[in-house]
């Protein structure tokens, strides 16, 4: 009996894992629901910048990883750049936190340091996320790698506990208004200020317990300087080490500048975007020219690879949640929860919830199936997630199709999307995880982690210029009209504004103009919403077809 519940616990370092990750996830996520609504409102920037910003935030955020995961492989070790970047953090929380003080009578100023405050988190979060996610698929014996869907499913409950806590905790400290509906635009800066101290918290339980709990399965502390690492960590026959070759590093550095200039001039990206994009895909590039790879290893690394790019367009739509849904939620939609009037920031709260109700459930589904003989392998799982996310997007499209300019969107609708959108994340991201884990060759598990959160970087981006291109909702239609001025008209070009009416809506943060997607002008909020349903669900049907290429692929794994 004790014997059998050796072999089925998991070991004690993956709630260590799980703690740290928990505390770091409070502190992202309870700074992202209130950072567009800080930079509309107190930075006084306009809905599209603000969405730009986040985006390219997010995107950066998501692509450091590659940089600290060949950091960590190559020089530092997983433990020091987890420690490293939690601090990094805390830091960048407390500059947010003086931006929002400062704000009033220096705006200039204050938004130099939230700049600075976002770029200090992004190369934190570059140092913290892939070597995190590592450790977790070392704690486990070769023999036990099966259990690794299950691991990182309880590891992803860690996330969104922590997402919970964040997106519930910082709105109400920093989203607050008054009785009459005016926000304390002064107020945001205490939401950063509990971001920071979350962030201290999962550092210092890391740095406490990391040498007792966090071990191999032989008792070694894992994540040290890869100067020790050991022969016995490594697969049979693999080799330890990466052999970049002159010719493979210049070749890189050749394809980055190339695709930055495609971007830039032929896409028409901005400078942040042009470094996600051309940056991210040099490296993928990088790592494949390696010369120690075995044909098996390289067509695994493929793999990863190709199910990276379908998941860009699950990210896209999915982070809409703290851009245009947040804008939604705070200008058009009945945020009235049972008596209860909901920060526009707060609605991002079910995501997180859903995931610690479902987590433990999707997991036992996985261990139900795999016992059975049923489990459907990791692509299909991913694209079962995407088909899941076109179905709410489809659904909430409907739901505002009928909304016009001044009707209230009911706050059940967006609470069924995150509803959804979780099921969606749980068929896709705890799965990613897993499989870059099953998949990864060790001597490059940190980077190609790395590699993973690339998708995650592209998907932002992505995903922050479709935000940028949301319609004008109901509160820019309502303040127009304050101004004595019928932006329908205007929009419609039945009417054009005179030069007053146009520096009035600048003020005001409102756009003269609908925007455009890939040549299609957006008109309302069902349009808008429908660019999202086409984008995942051809991603989804494409994935499908090309599961059985992938499987034989992936030489075994599932």
């Amino acid at each position: 009996m004790g014997e059998t519940q050796v072999k089925t616990a998991h070991p004690k370092g993956l709630w260590v894992l799980f703690g740290t990750e928990m505390w770091e996830r409070f502190n992202f996520y309870g700074m992202r629901a209130l950072l567009t609504l800080f930079l509309v409102n107190s930075l006084l920037m306009k809905e599209e910048e603000a969405s730009l910003i986040y985006g390219g935030f997010l995107g950066l955020c998501y692509l450091t990883p590659m940089l600290g995961g060949f950091i960590a492989d190559r020089y530092f070790g997983n433990r020091n750049c987890i420690l490293l970047g939690g601090l990094m953090m805390a830091c960048g929380q407390l500059l947010l936190f003086t931006s929002g003080s400062i704000f009033e009578g220096n705006q200039e100023l204050a938004r130099i340091i939230m700049f600075c405050g976002l770029g200090t988190i992004v190369f934190g979060n570059g140092f913290f996320k892939p070597n995190i996610s590592s450790m977790v698929g070392s704690l486990y014996p070769k023999q036990e790698k099966t259990k690794l869907d299950s691991a990182f499913t309880i590891f992803y409950m860690g996330i969104n506990i922590g997402a919970f806590l964040g997106q519930s905790i910082c709105p109400l400290l920093g989203d607050v208004k008054d009785a009459g509906g005016f926000r304390d635009v002064h107020a945001f800066k205490w939401g950063f200020l509990a971001a920071a101290i979350a962030m201290l918290l999962g550092t210092i339980l890391f740095y406490f317990l990391k040498n007792k709990y966090v071990v191999s399965p032989e008792g070694r502390p894992l994540g040290g300087l890869p100067s020790k690492n050991v022969a016995e960590d490594f697969e049979e026959g693999e080799a330890q080490q990466a052999n970049f070759s002159s010719k493979s590093l210049t070749i890189a550095g050749v394809a980055f500048l190339v695709l930055g200039l495609f971007f830039h001039y032929v896409v028409g990206q901005n400078l942040i975007y042009t470094l996600i994009y051309s940056s991210g895909l040099a490296l993928a590039g990088l790592i494949i020219s390696d010369k120690s790879l075995t044909k098996i290893e390289r067509d695994r690394i493929f793999v990863i690879y190709i199910v990276s790019f379908f998941i860009i367009f699950f990210w896209a739509a999915f982070e809409q949640a703290g851009s245009s849904l947040t804008f939604i939620a705070d200008n058009q939609t009945d945020r009235n929860f049972f008596g209860f009037l909901m920060p526009a920031s707060m609605v991002q709260i079910f995501n997180g919830m859903f995931v610690v109700l479902l987590a433990v459930p999707f997991s036992v589904l996985w261990d139900t199936l795999r016992a059975k003989g049923k489990e459907p392998i990791s692509p299909v799982k991913l694209a079962v997630g995407l088909v899941i996310i076109t179905i709410s997007f489809f659904m909430i499209a409907n739901q505002v199709a009928g909304l016009g300019t001044s009707g209230l969107l009911l706050v059940k609708w967006l609470i069924l999307l995150y509803f959804l959108n979780t099921c969606a994340e749980l068929c896709l991201s705890p799965i990613g995880l897993s499989l870059v884990g099953k998949l990864s060759p060790k001597r490059f598990a940190s980077l190609l982690y790395g590699v993973f959160f690339l998708s995650n970087a592209s998907g932002y981006a992505l995903g922050g210029t479709l935000g940028s291109i949301l319609p004008a909702t109901g509160d820019k239609f309502a303040k127009a009209k304050e101004l004595g001025i019928d932006l329908q008209a205007i929009l419609d070009k039945t009417v054009t504004p005179t030069a007053e009416q146009l520096a009035l809506l600048e003020k005001h943060q409102i756009s003269a103009a609908n925007h455009f997607f890939a040549g299609f002008e957006i008109h309302n909020l069902y349009e808008f919403f429908m660019v999202f349903v086409v984008l995942t669900g051809i991603a989804a049907i494409v994935l499908f077809a090309l599961t059985p290429l992938l499987k034989k692929m992936m030489h075994g794994v599932r």
